[in-house]
């Protein structure tokens, strides 16, 4: 038996009053997921647990069968991870997104999801005006980067709020707050500077894209635990792909083998045909592959609905189809979420997600299609998301 994991980042959502009260899910037209709702076991799982925070971090790790509640210990720490970032005694990480600001407002989380030559760029000049032995910038992917910081641990003491959970919000009072702020707050004022006149900057500004203004740093922890080796707990060789260092981070915590597959991004542009042969190229050579998608998440903090429609039917076409075309006998899928991103608020939530398990030796419960409304009918319900892995390889 093969398995085969398939994460559409924040697909899952609220109804939509613009659009008859129906959710991303329920509007997409999705053939092949709503074929294998019907052929096998659809329900709803809690990913994240009670009081925990509703990012990707926990949730997928609960997709990925490790509890939150014992391992999860922060999110940028995970992200360094995969970035080769060592973290030392003393030692924190944050998050460093490149945020456009404008009136005050946060303007673009994403910078107008700045590419990776451009925003390195900046992150190298922010270490030439910034970095020194106690602080450090580290490209990332995207507009998302790491900042290092020595001898202030009290700086994890500090309540900050990611960037995308205030779209349009006037930033004064989201700022960090509490004990170990002031370096972060004084990071964030004195980056305005460094980027305002940067030639990236310049240059998006004559092509009308959106400037990078200032960083903003916010999910900061330290050193992290090793997760026991997958292999170990499930019995199974597993690889993962993903266009965020996040999930490559967790992949290489948990001994999973992180796939580097052309075409693979963390947007709207992500080559899902190519990604979705690189996981089948890969279940040759490994018992398990997990696929991440990150567009439908980016979408809906974007407040798109068109777009996280668009993404999720794409997921449909190109990669549920493609997993379909082959020998279906010994290939057994997972699909969810990994939590809901509506997009009434454009960030997460902590919600329960709807799941489908379909393949060999899954019997029909009679669902007709994949989403909020029909998961919830069949009463299947899994409140400790980490023992999702476990239904999917015992069913």
């Amino acid at each position: 038996m093969k398995y085969c994991v398939l994460i559409m980042d924040g697909a899952s959502g609220w109804p939509l009053s613009q659009r008859g009260g129906r959710t991303s899910l329920e509007l997409a037209n999705t053939p092949n997921l709503d074929r294998m709702a019907g052929e096998g076991i659809v329900g709803l799982v809690r990913t994240v647990p009670p009081g925990m925070e509703p990012s990707s971090a926990c949730a997928c790790m609960s997709v990925l069968g490790y509890d939150p509640k014992v391992y999860y210990r922060g999110r940028a720490a995970i992200e360094a991870r995969s970035m080769a970032i060592p973290i030392n005694e003393e030692e924190v990480v944050f998050r460093c997104n490149l945020v456009a600001i404008q009136d005050g407002r946060m303007w673009d989380y994403s910078s107008g999801h700045i590419s990776d030559n451009e925003s390195h760029a900046l992150i190298a000049a922010l270490n030439e005006s910034l970095g020194g032995d106690n602080i450090r910038f580290y490209p990332g992917v995207g507009y998302r980067h790491i900042c290092k910081i020595r001898g202030r641990e009290d700086t994890l003491l500090a309540t900050c709020t990611p960037p995308h959970d205030i779209p349009q919000k006037p930033i004064a009072e989201f700022l960090p707050q509490g004990q170990g702020s002031d370096l972060l707050r004084d990071l964030m004022a004195r980056s305005v500077d460094v980027l305002r006149d940067h030639p990236v900057n310049i240059e998006r500004r004559s092509r009308g894209e959106v400037p990078a203004t200032m960083i903003w740093l916010f999910w900061g922890s330290g050193k992290i635990p090793e997760l026991p080796p997958f292999k170990e707990l499930y019995g199974l060789d597993a690889a993962l792909t993903s266009g965020v260092d996040l999930l490559r981070g967790l992949a290489q915590m948990a001994g999973i083998d992180a796939l580097d597959i052309p075409g693979v991004t963390d947007g709207l542009d992500n080559d899902y045909a190519q990604q979705a042969a690189g996981a089948i190229e890969a279940l040759k050579r490994h018992d398990l592959v997990v696929i991440h998608i990150e567009a439908p998440d980016e979408a809906a903090h974007a407040g798109s609905i068109d777009d996280k429609i668009g993404a999720i039917e794409r997921i449909d076409r190109e990669v549920v189809g493609q997993l379909l075309s082959g020998d279906e006998s010994s290939l057994r899928i997972l699909v969810l979420p990994d939590h809901p991103t509506p997009i009434e608020i454009r960030t997460h939530s902590a919600a329960p997600v709807p799941f489908l398990v379909w393949g060999p030796g899954v019997e029909s419960i009679g669902a007709r299609g994949f989403n909020e409304m029909d998961a919830k009918r069949t009463g299947v319900y899994i409140e400790e998301g980490h023992n999702i892995m476990e239904r999917l390889i015992g069913v």
